[in-house]
């Protein structure tokens, strides 16, 4: 099953636990994200990828020059280890980590929670890559991914337990669209899979061949 059915599965099991009114409100507002153009108007291939410098979820410092020093860098924006569907994304990322790096890129993902919330102990011992944290956003602004929920999202979310209050660092409100990009060794974005659709992510098959014609 590729990701995309998986996460397809996962969205069409949602509505069995969601009451229909939060339904409502996560559907409308996906529709006016979606109409905004925001996705659209991110960064996209042909430009310069901007730098950053963040913690990882097991307390160490990664920066993108010291990436690209190695190879290029595939760079997987996320919501947050809240989201079913991020966690599929993540484990999908984890199963083809061998091919990634074979293809000689360094696969780091960003979040906008706060080191600690990033993910449990036994993630952290799991996965092969860094998982860095982003909190307020700064990372996701500058790509043009950030956007604020409304507000009757939010208090949706809070309803549903997420606390973004608390695994945002204060920053409740602020998501990044979810959007994945392959930039090569000279820091431009070679290709980039960028939607507001959050249950929609890049396939790693997709991210492979990508890489395959920078080789």
């Amino acid at each position: 099953m590729s990701l995309n059915e998986e996460l397809r599965a996962c969205r069409e099991s949602a509505p069995d636990h969601i009451p229909p009114a939060i339904r409502e409100v996560m559907n409308r507002a996906a529709r006016d994200l979606a109409e905004s153009g925001q996705a659209e108007r991110a960064l996209g291939v042909g430009v310069q990828a901007p730098r950053f410098s963040l913690p990882s979820a097991t307390g160490q410092t990664v920066n993108l020059d010291d990436l690209l020093a190695q190879g290029h860098v595939v760079l997987s924006f996320y919501r947050g280890a809240w989201c079913p569907f991020c966690n599929l994304e993540l484990r999908a990322l984890q199963q083809h980590h061998h091919e990634l790096t074979a293809r000689g890129a360094q696969l780091v993902a960003v979040s906008p929670q706060i080191p600690d919330e990033s993910l449990s102990l036994s993630e952290k011992h799991q996965l092969a890559f860094d998982v860095l944290s982003d909190v307020g956003s700064d990372l996701a602004k500058q790509y043009g991914l950030a956007f604020d929920l409304p507000e009757d999202l939010a208090a949706a979310y809070d309803s549903l337990g997420f606390d973004l209050q608390r695994v945002n660092g204060g920053h409740a409100r602020t998501l990044p669209i979810p959007a994945t990009y392959v930039i090569d060794r000279e820091d431009e974005i070679r290709w980039a899979f960028v939607n507001s659709d959050y249950t929609a992510r890049a396939e790693p098959a997709d991210i492979l061949a990508a890489l395959d014609t920078l080789r």
